[in-house]
């Protein structure tokens, strides 16, 4: 399940989605803006900042539909019912708020934004939590950073990395000025190692 930057279910979502499609997966990335101003927006567009305030409330209602589209999957007769919850910026909350209560099996987020109000949320989880930063991504606080690095250090299902290099965005294609092509290769192979252990598949 991908859950979507500020700018909405853009090219680049769908390409992630195809992506894990490509590799055998059922892939969904639900509109998490459709309460405001639905659909993908551009990048530097003003209303992509607007319908995401106030933060903490946009991302509590947005608990929903990732549950609802969970949901949804599991009326799929070939969704064996593990789903991992994959966020970008806006969306990496949900990397932790799916395996803390939404039903999701497993979490990654990449250039998490908001991160330090939900370190809480980690307490209780068991499930492969993974947190993916780029070391000049001027939205990753040091304090953010430590936070959850101290957290990595006491839970074992807890995976902080910092990629050389990388800026916010890393993992948009379409932003050249931003996309990291080392930063995305490794988090699209961490996503598939999980996805495949929840599959049952054997690691290539």
């Amino acid at each position: 399940m991908l859950a979507c930057a500020v700018h909405g279910v853009n090219a680049d979502i769908r390409a992630l989605a195809d992506d894990f499609g490509a590799q055998g997966f059922i892939a969904a990335a639900p509109d998490l803006f459709w309460r405001s101003i639905a659909g993908p927006l551009p990048h530097g567009d003003s209303r992509a900042a607007q319908r995401s305030q106030p933060r903490l409330q946009c991302l509590r209602a947005g608990e929903s539909d990732m549950a609802d589209t969970l949901a949804y999957l599991r009326t799929i007769e070939s969704f064996n019912g593990q789903a991992l919850a994959m966020g970008f910026c806006y969306g990496g909350p949900y990397a932790i708020l799916g395996p803390k209560r939404l039903g999701y099996a497993a979490g990654i987020s990449c250039h998490g934004t908001q991160m330090l109000d939900f370190a809480g949320e980690l307490e209780g989880v068991d499930k492969p939590v993974c947190v993916i930063w780029g070391d000049q991504d001027h939205l990753a606080a040091a304090e953010v950073i430590n936070a959850y690095r101290d957290l990595s250090s006491t839970m074992s299902n807890l995976e902080i990395t910092m990629v050389a290099g990388a800026v916010h965005g890393f993992m948009m294609r379409s932003r050249q000025s931003v996309f990291h092509a080392g930063a995305h290769e490794l988090a699209i192979g961490r996503t598939l190692a999980i996805l495949r252990n929840l599959s049952g598949r054997a690691t290539a």
